[in-house]
């Protein structure tokens, strides 16, 4: 989540956008101790055909890409359909008996779904665990937001800004430019994970939040990641796209251009920088692991990573490498401080005994 300015003074995520949203006030409120965020309802588009739609996709897309009264029997066969709901994935969709609902799923696939997912993930949309697939929902309403929870928000200075303040105390030493791999070693006979540090040997709780097949020297397989090439363009203009975010499912090679200052708001007249990510196979030390892979036979193998880490009483594997499971930002806070409870917990009973 690192950003930095460039020097045409827009702020731009080098790793590629985020935005925090949540259902959680408690989230919000905890976040807000240690930097200023502002609320932010993030807009986005796709384009189909060469043509350009509203995201996400919802009764306003489908009132833009067919002629009206198409348009109106559809929607009135999805509220038929789907009473009641706000959400529903693909596959609701998909299993639909309705034949204007059929048709109008297997259209999303085609010139959507499956080739974003072919081009994202490396493999067919078929091959993934359908829990990924199912993050992107189509909206049974006119609610054009990109992004549909109650709260969201973008830190007003930054998220380096953010991180920076998060570490300011005298017990938080930050190093960097140092492999974790090196220092860590297993103890079988005492059952905990032992870390080297300052010529010590150290069985003090450890989290990692890398990837966990390369914890234990990938013993039973990789497992793959997706990683990104992001290639960053700044241009003497006011505005490149009218939205932060247009995505590009029929492209080639590429899924998706930002442009920054408009994901976080920023006023920078006459200078706008933009990103293309281009989705690329995760190649340990050629580059960096973003996504995991998710489906049935990575799951099987990230089960046996996860019941050899739960040999070592010390050790806490999370986050999205560790976990081998996508995270947004406010779930990724939300397993933090459960690992926080259980590190709690543990040093308690110790002293107690």
């Amino acid at each position: 989540m690192y950003d930095q300015k460039f020097e045409n003074g827009v702020l731009v995520h080098m790793y590629g956008p985020h935005t925090f949203f949540t259902d959680e006030k408690w989230i919000v409120d905890y976040i807000q101790k240690f930097s200023n965020w502002i609320p932010l309802n993030v807009t986005a588009q796709v384009e189909i055909d060469d043509r350009v739609f509203s995201l996400p996709f919802g009764f306003q897309f489908i009132r833009e890409y067919y002629e009206k009264a198409k348009a109106d029997s559809l929607i009135a066969h999805l509220k038929e359909s789907f009473p009641n709901q706000e959400r529903v994935a693909i596959y609701d969709l998909l299993s639909q008996e309705d034949g204007d609902i059929l048709e109008f799923a297997n259209m999303l696939c085609e010139k959507d779904y499956y080739p974003y997912s072919s081009k994202q993930w490396g493999i067919p949309m078929g091959d993934m665990d359908p829990s990924v697939i199912s993050r992107v929902k189509f909206a049974l309403s006119d609610d054009n937001r990109y992004i549909q929870q109650k709260y969201q928000y973008i830190p007003q200075n930054g998220y380096t800004d953010f991180f920076k303040k998060m570490l300011e105390s005298e017990n938080i030493t930050v190093v960097t430019d140092i492999d974790a791999l090196e220092l860590i070693s297993f103890s079988d006979e005492a059952e905990c994970t032992e870390i080297s540090w300052e010529g010590q040997i150290h069985r003090c709780p450890i989290v990692f939040t890398g990837p966990i097949d390369e914890l234990f020297s990938s013993q039973f397989g990789s497992l793959p990641y997706r990683s990104l090439d992001i290639e960053f363009k700044s241009f003497e203009m006011n505005d490149y796209q009218t939205v932060p975010f247009i995505s590009y499912p029929q492209a080639e090679g590429y899924t998706r251009i930002v442009e920054y200052k408009k994901l976080t708001g920023q006023s920078v007249e006459g200078n706008t920088t933009i990103s293309v990510e281009y989705p690329k196979a995760y190649i340990s030390g050629k580059n960096l692991p973003y996504y995991p892979v998710i489906n049935k036979a990575n799951l099987k193998k990230y089960e046996k990573y996860k019941r050899l880490a739960g040999n070592y009483c010390n050790l806490y594997v999370c986050g999205r490498l560790g976990d081998y499971k996508y995270y947004n930002m406010d779930a990724a806070i939300i397993r933090a401080m459960e690992i926080e409870m259980q590190i709690e917990k543990t040093l308690v009973g110790q002293k107690e005994t």
